[in-house]
């Protein structure tokens, strides 16, 4: 085949550039054998408009599967063939060999032209005929001898499902030419996608709430977006806490639309419990009352379904602590799961008003340190003057005095070839605070502790990240060229 010009993203669909690029690049790549790419994602990120757009763009033929038995998914795939190449009847294959087999033969004929196919919901598909990506793997093995212009693309929202056609000993691994994970927007661009990017205190509160998840503004809100930082508590008490709305149950539906999820009882205390801060396995087994061994199984589905994230500690080697990464499941479980009953009975201001040192503590503090590290592996990264090294965040324990400082910003370079590890940044994150000399004294002591054991702090910045302000003093400091660094919600959302 030869190489066709690339077609550009199309207007309607928002941000997405890197997504766009690392599709098209895969339809057209002039390799004269079948090909399969494999796109996850969770629910509500915007997979199926992007991969219609990509049909669209390119030709081809595009399947969403349902829930469905496997005589119904055989008769509604049968019926989409038959449409897509033009007979005025459907199709009637007797088995799902058959289908695969037919298929792949739609794109066994030379020709300039690749053969997209998307197969999106795949999980339905697979969970009714598991013998599917077995088949499929036959046929890809098939024309990898045999010339071949088949692109086909395996979509589904279920990640645990996903993750695991390519995993281990699966039929699939090692077939794929292309692994894409569909993920929420960055803050920044969400900002964008609900139109306040021009108001960083209220772009902050509601990615705090509802993410870069772009469903939630169109399909679930139908743009009902706050006009200004002083609409944000009716519009709260309106959407995601009134039973009206579809964002009310929303984190309870993402939870139990997991395969491998079963006991969602069990599944929300995990949660809970990191919501409520308890971040370690220890923490989290403690506060559900459990043993750390017995909840290693939750723990890990829940990071198969991107909804909990491990983050290790960049200053304690085996150590490390849960975040969860969804925002609407945090808030759920922060603000509304404790005042459910309430909350159905229409009672959302009133939570709401009694919610408001729970929503910062437990919601908008740990998402804002979180925005924070974000932002320095994106537009931050050319405030340091070395290369970025690892991003995260750690604990740094004073021996003498026993004493612990909370590092929620840091940037480390491994040492190699005889270098010493590097500390480029250290940082602090407040949400409600506005920072003094008292936060730079600290992260200045952590520096001094870290130089003390044998880590190159030389070139090691201070930064002081605030969404509610700087005192006179720390200004004053920082305008002596210290190499300390202010940062607040204007240079964040770049305003």
């Amino acid at each position: 085949m030869q190489r066709r010009t690339r077609l550009g993203k199309p207007p309607h669909v928002f941000d997405r550039r890197a997504e766009w690029d690392g599709l098209t690049a895969f339809v057209n790549r002039p390799l004269p054998h079948a090909m399969l790419g494999i796109v996850s994602g969770r629910r509500r990120m915007g997979k199926t408009y992007l991969l219609r757009a990509l049909v669209e763009a390119h030709g081809g033929f595009y399947f969403g599967a349902t829930a469905a038995t496997e005589t119904e998914s055989l008769r509604q795939f049968g019926a989409a063939i038959a449409v897509h190449v033009g007979s005025p009847a459907p199709f009637s294959f007797a088995t799902w060999d058959d289908a695969i087999s037919y298929l792949f033969g739609l794109a066994a004929p030379p020709g300039d032209e690749p053969l997209l196919v998307v197969i999106d919901e795949f999980p339905y598909l697979a969970k009714a005929a598991p013998e599917l990506p077995s088949l499929i793997q036959r046929e890809i093995d098939r024309f990898q001898g045999e010339e071949s212009r088949m692109r086909l693309l395996l979509c589904g929202s279920a990640m645990s499902v996903m993750g695991g056609l390519l995993a281990s000993t699966a039929p699939l691994r090692g077939r794929a030419q292309l692994e894409l994970v569909v993920r929420p927007f960055g803050y920044q661009a969400a900002a964008d996608f609900w139109g306040v990017i021009d108001s960083p205190a209220l772009a902050a509160r509601l990615h705090a709430v509802v993410g870069g998840t772009p469903a939630y503004r169109r399909q679930f809100l139908a743009d009902d977006v706050p006009g200004s930082l002083e609409e944000f508590d009716d519009w709260i008490c309106r959407t995601v806490l009134s039973p009206l709305s579809p964002l009310f149950r929303e984190a309870r539906y993402l939870l139990a639309e997991e395969a491998d999820i079963r006991d969602t009882a069990l599944y929300h205390s995990v949660l809970a419990a990191v919501a409520q801060g308890n971040t370690t396995r220890g923490g989290i087994a403690g506060y559900i009352g459990r043993k750390s061994v017995d909840i290693s199984h939750p723990l890990n589905v829940l990071e198969d379904s991107h909804l909990l994230e491990r983050e290790a500690d960049i200053f304690r080697a085996g150590k490390s602590h849960y975040r969860i990464i969804e925002p609407l499941i945090n808030f759920y479980e922060a603000v509304m799961r404790p005042s459910w009953g309430r909350l159905e009975s229409g009672q959302a201001a009133e939570v709401w008003a009694q919610s408001a040192e729970r929503f910062a503590a437990q919601v908008a503090g740990p998402h804002f340190e979180a925005v924070c590290r974000e932002y320095v592996l994106g537009p931050g990264r050319s405030l340091l003057g070395s290369a970025l090294g690892q991003v995260g965040s750690g604990v740094v324990t004073d021996q003498a005095t026993r004493r612990q400082i909370q590092v929620d910003v840091a940037v480390v370079e491994p040492g190699s070839g005889g270098r010493k590890p590097a500390v480029h940044l250290l940082g602090e994150a407040k949400w409600g605070t506005v920072m003094g000399l008292s936060h730079l004294e600290r992260l200045t002591q952590a520096r001094d502790l870290l130089a003390g054991r044998g880590m190159d702090v030389g070139q090691c910045a201070l930064a002081c990240f605030s969404a509610a302000g700087f005192s006179d003093a720390l200004r004053r400091e920082t305008a002596r060229g210290n190499g300390v660094l202010l940062i607040g919600l204007e240079e964040l959302y770049g305003a």
